[in-house]
């Protein structure tokens, strides 16, 4: 079901679900909590949660009696639930724009790039719609379904499409957007309908498509058209847990973080 016209109801209903979702145990942990009861509480995109665990876990042997937690969710969302008072100590997302406006706000302290992703277009393994290139998206009868505007991995997306308008036609774009029958809150969701068949094709991130193995098929994107997501992490400033948040973000530029997101598919941070 699309949910165009519905942003400001979808942004709050979101945003509770999440807050519940971590209330609730939704969060991972990436370790039992240290004996000093000192919890970080990091609040992550999507598109980190196959990879953060790991380095969390490699941030609390390091740093004894220290436990890290996330919550994984749209960096829109993540960043609405820290501007509504949501208790957290670390911020990671998937665009520079949400921390600048974080920043701007004084409600976290000066962002530091991590890492960079790319994208590309998936298909189920059947390819029911019989997708094989990226020019088919505007000609044949596809149920695409991509991240909501608001999102990194939408606004990324249309600006993908914006620039194979320079290849395909200056109406391109429009023609493919007009075949989106959802627009979702996060990449995971994108890729899940992909994965399930309920869409025909969809743009995840490469560390994504990666991930999802032989559950999809994936049609890689030309240099000039890519949109490269800049990932970047500050400390929250009401954390409860400061000296530990800016340890945590400085970890992630660390060698051994670095390696675990190379393999992971993650590009080097933006300079």
């Amino acid at each position: 079901m699309s949910l165009r016209g519905h942003l400001p109801f979808r942004l709050s209903v979101a945003a509770v679900a999440l807050c519940l979702a971590a209330a609730c145990g939704g969060a991972s942990a990436a370790s039992s909590q240290g004996s000093n009861g000192s919890t970080l509480t990091v609040l992550a995109a999507a598109s980190l949660s196959r990879v953060f665990p790991g380095i969390g876990r490699l941030f609390a042997r390091t740093h004894p009696g220290t436990a890290v937690r996330f919550s994984f969710g749209g960096t829109d969302l993540l960043t609405a639930q820290i501007e509504q008072g949501v208790q957290g100590d670390v911020f990671a997302g998937a665009s520079t724009k949400y921390a600048d406006r974080l920043l701007a706000e004084r409600l976290v302290g000066r962002p530091r790039a991590f890492c960079t992703n790319r994208l590309v277009l998936v298909v189920p393994p059947s390819n029911p719609a019989g997708i094989t290139s990226l020019r088919d998206l505007a000609t044949k009868d596809a149920r695409l379904v991509i991240g909501s505007a608001t999102v990194p991995i939408g606004a990324y997306t249309r600006t993908v499409l914006g620039n194979l308008d320079a290849a395909f036609g200056s109406s391109y774009s429009a023609k493919v957007l007009s075949h989106v029958v959802s627009d979702e809150l996060d990449v995971e969701s994108v890729l899940t309908k992909v994965r399930t068949g309920e869409a025909d094709a969809g743009f995840v991130y490469v560390t994504d498509a990666a991930a999802a193995g032989s559950a999809v098929r994936r049609i890689d994107l030309p240099d000039n058209a890519q949109a490269v997501a800049n990932y970047q992490a500050a400390a929250i400033a009401r954390s409860t847990h400061p000296s530990l948040a800016g340890a945590f973000v400085d970890f992630l530029r660390s060698p051994v973080p670095q390696q675990a997101l190379r393999r992971a598919g993650f590009g080097p941070p933006a300079v």
